[in-house]
């Protein structure tokens, strides 16, 4: 007879292809009884880009081929309205139920109120939510040096200009950079001071290869393309 899968989790995560994420899959890596079958990311259909990130569709895949999973792509409208988000979540969710996924996982770490609401967006569903980073915002000092000295390599790819200055873009994110960081600045950036992108780690089977491209400032917040190299 087959292994007793009834005690197993058959995961799903959802990737922003932060670093955050990018940890999250390294620890359900080394959890007993969790298989992780796939990367649920959300893009701007309009740009093919991802939602925030704003990083390039084809970097996303080339993680996830490192990775060695599948990538659930979801398209979202541009601009996306809360209710659209949430019908074409509800569809995933569908899907979810039906290749026999258990819970889906989120790279959160302190904000109370996402959590509450990646809770109610499952709840009734079938599917439980995962939330294996969760800490306090004094222990995501710690939480940066471990990813550090397990190999993670992430570079800046959006800052807030509220909370952090335009040269922190396109920076990596190492111990300088932790240094560098203003007061109140959280050093993974939970509360939304700058965004990252992973480039290797103990969840890749290769490094992805990038250079860094044309910098834009919108919205208060600063971009930069990361273009793909061989």
């Amino acid at each position: 007879m087959g292994a007793d899968t009834r005690m197993s989790k058959r995961v799903l995560l959802s990737w922003s292809s932060g670093k955050d994420s990018a940890w999250t899959l390294h620890l359900l890596r080394q959890q007993p009884g969790v298989e992780v079958l796939g990367l649920l990311t959300t893009f701007n259909e309009a740009a093919d880009r991802v939602s925030m990130h704003a990083v390039r569709r084809e970097l996303v895949e080339a993680q996830a081929t490192a990775a060695g999973l599948p990538l659930w792509p979801v398209p979202l409208p541009w601009p996306c309205s809360n209710a659209a988000y949430e019908e074409r979540m509800l569809l995933v969710i569908g899907r979810t139920r039906e290749e026999g996924i258990t819970h889906v996982a989120f790279g959160d770490l302190f904000l109370e109120d996402i959590r509450a609401y990646r809770v109610r967006q499952l709840s009734g569903t079938g599917i439980e939510p995962l939330f294996p980073l969760w800490t306090s915002p004094a222990a995501t000092p710690n939480l940066a040096r471990q990813m550090l000295d397990g190999g993670l390599r992430a570079v800046l790819t959006c800052v807030d200009l509220r909370q952090l200055p335009e040269p922190f873009i396109g920076r990596p994110y190492d111990a300088v950079l932790l240094a560098d960081l203003p007061p109140g600045v959280d050093p993974c950036g939970e509360r939304g001071e700058f965004h990252t992108f992973c480039l290797a780690g103990p969840m890749f089977a290769a490094e992805i290869n990038v250079r860094v491209g044309e910098t834009v400032s919108r919205d208060g917040f600063c971009f930069i393309d990361l273009v793909p190299t061989p």
